[in-house]
């Protein structure tokens, strides 16, 4: 990696860059999945809820600004996004190791289903399917997978 990136708490001042790269990595990752909020929706709830009440994390890279998110509260990671052009660069793993390291008693995470390059990532690093759903439970109706990693 060429580019320094920096793993670091997110501020008010990083929610629309945050929400941006969440909207276009998941557009990337899952073309297939109907988001059920408005690119203006995403943005409001990133900056009213997520960055001020979860902890949230940001990579930063030089000359780039922020090119990727992660999400946690208590031990769920909520979110991990990357911005495509960043994907393959070791940035995601960091932000495993990070979250390991913040909820060192075991984590979980939902995926959905058509996400296999997920779950290949999350596999990699040592969490296990545990239950599979109709999506009925999440916003997008989306079939999806819940893992689990413990210590």
């Amino acid at each position: 990696m060429t580019d320094e990136v920096v793993l670091r708490r997110a501020v008010a001042v990083d929610a629309g860059a945050a929400a941006d790269v969440y909207l276009r990595s998941f557009d990337a990752a899952l073309p297939t999945v109907v988001r059920p909020r408005t690119d203006d929706d995403v943005r409001d709830h990133i900056r009213d809820v997520v960055v001020p009440s979860r902890e949230t994390w940001v990579a930063e890279a030089a000359g780039a600004g922020i090119v990727g998110l992660m999400v946690l509260r208590d031990d769920l990671l909520s979110q991990l996004y990357l911005a495509p052009e960043w994907r393959g660069r070791g940035i995601g793993d960091r932000f495993v190791a990070l979250a390991k390291e913040r909820s060192p008693g075991g984590l979980t995470l939902w995926t959905f289903q058509v996400n296999r390059p997920a779950h290949r990532f999350y596999e990699r690093h040592g969490f296990v399917a545990v239950e599979y759903t109709d999506g009925s439970g999440n916003e997008e109706r989306e079939p999806d997978v819940r893992y689990v990693w413990r210590p």
